[in-house]
């Protein structure tokens, strides 16, 4: 009895290392997107993307699982809405936000994706969190305030304009996303969070290709920086392939909520790669609100079972 439970223990601190490479992968995507989006329209960004995913979550599928997954009818439906919601919608959103406000400030409105995916889960599902979780996501999102604002509260008095409104949207629409995907993955005779990523993942490239056309006269492949072209690689690669995986294991065995908290350190990492890549300084008040929000991600996610 104590051997399984300190195997269950040591299976969900592997989980909850992933899901932090999860918020890495993704905080890289801002610099990514940031490299991307002004050289290349939207549509082809993101269908390039999942392209470049889809051509190494396929080989990996048939490889981990000897076969092509076989899907319930509900599952299309999942996957369809899936690649709506967190692959066309949130991507067009996020790449329209990042030509328009800097990555720090989008970052932010990401940070609102727990609470937003908690109240989901709370008011239509009935899903209840226990108080110390509420308090954990309330933390998290605290940290994240404080390296974001960098402890000045003048921050959150700006003007919000279109690309606030923009990626308002887009973590709307990824807190759907999260849901759903809960759904998807819930029952023994769900398919594996590899196999339902990898059609999730086809989907977004065939929905987004069929808008690529429109944009091929707006610009030219020979004027693309080999940057952008990186760019493009990394999330594919990085911020799709291998932390879609991820997140879609967190969603089958943590939950919408608990898993969703891990991306208030999406910003932090963010704000980091920042500092590393761009020269950007780092504050003390990186450092306060990034434990501030490990803290809270801590507690969202502590059992008192353990």
């Amino acid at each position: 009895m104590a051997r399984a439970s300190s195997d269950t223990l040591a299976l969900v601190n592997s989980l909850y290392f992933r899901l932090a490479g999860v918020a890495a992968l993704w905080g890289g995507t801002f610099i990514a997107g940031r490299i991307a989006a002004p050289e290349l329209p939207h549509f082809t960004v993101s269908a390039l993307r999942f392209w470049v995913a889809f051509a190494i979550l396929a080989p990996l599928l048939i490889a981990v699982e000897g076969r092509l997954p076989r899907l319930r009818p509900r599952d299309f439906g999942f996957t369809a809405l899936l690649a709506l919601f967190g692959l066309v919608f949130y991507n067009l959103l996020f790449l329209g936000a990042l030509e328009l406000i800097p990555a720090g400030r989008t970052a932010l409105v990401v940070a609102l994706n727990p609470i937003l995916t908690a109240l989901t889960m709370a008011l239509v599902f009935g899903e209840r969190l226990q108080r110390h979780r509420w308090a954990g996501i309330l933390l998290a999102l605290t940290g994240v305030w404080i390296v974001l604002s960098k402890g000045d509260p003048s921050l959150l008095l700006q003007r919000v304009g279109r690309g606030e409104w923009l990626m308002l949207g887009g973590a709307c629409c990824w807190a759907i996303y999260t849901v759903i995907g809960r759904y998807a993955l819930d029952g023994e005779a769900a398919a594996s969070p590899l196999a339902i990523t990898t059609v999730t993942t086809l989907w977004g490239a065939l929905m987004l290709t069929v808008g690529m056309p429109f944009e091929w006269e707006a610009w030219h492949a020979k004027e693309v920086s080999v940057a952008a072209w990186a760019s493009i690689v990394y999330l594919g690669a990085g911020g799709t392939a291998l932390a879609f995986v991820w997140y879609a294991e967190g969603l089958q065995r943590l939950g919408a909520a608990r898993t969703a908290v891990f991306n208030n350190l999406v910003p932090v990492f963010g704000v980091s790669f920042g500092t590393l890549l761009l020269g950007e300084s780092l504050l003390v008040s990186m450092w306060v609100g990034g434990l501030v929000a490990v803290a809270g991600v801590t507690l969202t996610n502590w059992s008192r079972s353990r």
